[in-house]
């Protein structure tokens, strides 16, 4: 359908593309039709456009039709938002019940079935290969709560973020899944130390520090018992251990640090930030990115953190935000070209064709002021 250039309303916005002949784009369905655009056209003798769509101006309070229009295809849209989230947290929390299965059954009857681990992760690693935008605004979403057990929530959470870690490093696809049992289980030695050590909410005395620092060596200990990989088995052993020799248990220097381990290092540093503990308050995970991009004492391997940060941005995917349009807002996805800019969902809005309205950050234009606290979310 061809529309005369003089008579489009300026700012409209067209429910198809625009096009100037048969090849050549003008507007996508999102982007307005400005009185600019018409007077370029005009300047250079074009006189009218083809869409096979319809032109709106912005809708008012007494457009009716369109408001209703606007409110199904919104409505839509929400809900199918609604339905990844939800499925989402629906495979989350089937998740963590399966690690709470096998880890009571691993302290209560010594038992811990590789095979069923191993056939999980690969679900989880084709989850976050697919959806795994929606999966990390659960993790913000659903915190565990600090006065339960939380190593089994903490084992999950890291697993999720070593996971995303080793997308970005390109790790081979059968080593993913390698990456991801060595993750779920790194923590599995404190299975065998009461559990008032791990959730005191007290300092620990001189004896319980030192059953703290021994699990590393019980969790290797135990899944060499069960035929894991070695380097499973080493990733429990080494995931204290830190790249200037200050960690745990054998102080090793970054040159003999495994590579999992190195990845586990810092999505459990991450995880442990952003999330409440028995004994402190979560930090936003912006506060917990810039914490953990100061590498005070280059505790880190600079690549795993690099990757953390372009896989969740420096305000991570999840985090609600107070745009600098003073509208309210969530990090729905990254930047690739510069972490400091995500991509984010503006409450309230959408765009003509009924769409909730996202938007790419900048710092010229819309860009993020602060985190939001929980008491400032209004859903």
């Amino acid at each position: 359908m061809s529309f005369l250039v003089k008579e489009i309303q300026p700012n409209s916005f067209f429910t198809k593309a625009v096009y100037l002949d048969n090849a050549f784009l003008i507007t996508a369905p999102e982007m307005p039709f400005t009185e600019e655009l018409a007077k370029t056209l005009e300047k250079w003798s074009f006189n009218s456009v083809l869409c096979d769509g319809e032109a709106h101006t912005q809708y008012t309070t007494n457009d009716s039709d369109l408001v209703q229009s606007q409110s199904s295809s919104s409505g839509l849209s929400q809900q199918l938002d609604a339905d990844k989230l939800e499925k989402a947290e629906d495979f989350y929390v089937n998740f963590l019940m399966f690690v709470e299965n096998i880890f009571i059954r691993a302290t209560v009857s010594d038992e811990l079935d590789s095979k069923a681990v191993m056939e999980r992760i690969k679900d989880l690693v084709e989850y976050i290969r697919e959806d795994r935008r929606f999966l990390m605004r659960v993790l913000r979403e659903r915190e565990p709560a600090p006065e339960k057990n939380y190593l089994a929530a903490h084992s999950v959470r890291s697993t999720i973020l070593s996971i995303v870690i080793g997308s970005f490093l390109k790790i081979p696809n059968h080593r993913m899944i390698e990456l991801g049992v060595a993750a779920l289980l790194h923590e599995v030695g404190m299975l065998k130390l009461p559990s008032s050590i791990y959730l005191s909410q007290r300092p620990l005395n001189a004896n319980e520090q030192k059953a703290i620092v021994s699990h590393p060596i019980l969790g290797y200990t135990m899944l060499k018992s069960f035929d894991f990989p070695l380097p499973v088995c080493l990733a429990a052993l080494e995931h204290h251990e830190r790249e200037n020799a200050s960690g745990y248990p054998r102080r090793l220097t970054s040159d003999k640090i495994g590579l999992y381990s190195k990845i586990i290092a810092v999505a459990c540093s991450y995880e442990a930030l952003s999330s409440r503990r028995p004994h402190k308050e979560a930090k936003d995970g912006y506060t917990g990115m810039l914490e953990l991009l100061k590498n005070e004492g280059k505790r880190y391997d600079d690549t795993v953190i690099k990757a953390l940060v372009v896989s969740l941005s420096i305000y991570p995917i999840g985090l609600h935000v107070l745009l600098s349009n003073e509208k309210k807002g969530q990090v729905v996805d990254v930047n690739p070209d510069n972490p400091r800019f995500p991509i984010v969902q503006i409450f309230g809005e959408y765009t003509p064709d009924g769409k909730i309205k996202t938007a790419q950050t900048s710092p010229d234009e819309l860009y993020i002021i602060r985190p939001l606290h929980r008491s400032e979310i209004e859903l």
